[in-house]
């Protein structure tokens, strides 16, 4: 896997803090609401960057705050332990755009266009938010990824392709690792052409174009792991893909 460079200055996605909203605050005024979800935001979008560059065991609190401009102490306010912000951050990267997922897959019957789906909007995202796929990279087979948001996901949709006889698969959750396997070794490899391709000031319509490609490509592949024919697969992963709901982060 490349070594992870180094992109502060990267798109980041809008964080919503989750957890805390701009009402949960109840008896407090409206301005030190507002200033308590303001630095709640600001810690965690510090940290979503320092843990994409690093790694989760790689960052400390006292650098989080420095790089959010916020007082050691005042970390306490939000968050017990560097536990509880890398949780809350986790949570957010896979229950959110897992749900985005949910929203897309909304009117689709077929388990394969359901997988397709996934993991072309996955690796686009991944692709248009570098800092975003870094993180996924780092996170994806872990135990946290795999028991909840995108993991728990893969596996009720495989579940449900195999009960249709949709899928044939020997192995149930050692289809899904390596399903995921492959699409974040699919990201790294792109992330990694295209930060060092000197091609990467190309027109945006063509880098898009070719984003699109690899996406579609890969979920053929992901598509024939699960016992599709190879022509039904690319097929499939060539189909249109559903619009993003309104205000999704993908």
């Amino acid at each position: 896997m490349p070594d992870v460079p180094k992109m502060r200055a990267s798109r980041r996605p809008k964080l919503s803090a989750p957890g805390a909203s701009r009402d949960s605050t109840e008896g407090r005024s409206p301005r030190l609401a507002r200033r308590k979800y303001e630095t709640r935001v600001r810690l965690l979008d510090a940290a979503f960057g320092l843990v994409a560059e690093k790694g989760m065991d790689g960052v400390t609190i006292s650098e989080i705050t420095e790089a959010a401009d916020v007082g050691f102490g005042s970390f306490y306010n939000h968050f017990d332990s560097k536990e509880g912000i890398f949780a809350a951050l986790v949570d957010w990267l896979f229950e959110e755009f897992a749900d985005t997922l949910d929203q897309l897959a909304i009117g689709l019957s077929d388990p394969a266009e359901m997988i397709a789906v996934s993991v072309r909007h996955t690796l686009l995202r991944a692709i248009r938010e570098p800092l975003w796929g870094q993180l996924l990279i780092r996170e994806g087979l872990s135990r946290r990824a795999l028991s909840r948001g995108l993991g728990q996901r893969l596996l009720r949709d495989t579940a449900i392709g195999i009960s249709k006889e949709r899928f044939m698969v020997a192995d149930e959750l050692m289809c899904v690792v390596s399903v995921i396997g492959t699409v974040l070794a699919g990201i790294a490899a792109e992330l990694d052409l295209s930060t060092s391709s000197k091609r990467a000031v190309r027109a945006r319509r063509v880098l898009r174009s070719r984003a699109e490609k690899f996406a579609e490509n890969t979920a053929a592949i992901v598509l024939q792991a699960f016992g599709l024919k190879r022509h039904e697969a690319e097929t499939i992963a060539r189909r249109p893909l559903p619009a993003p709901p309104h205000n999704a982060s993908s």
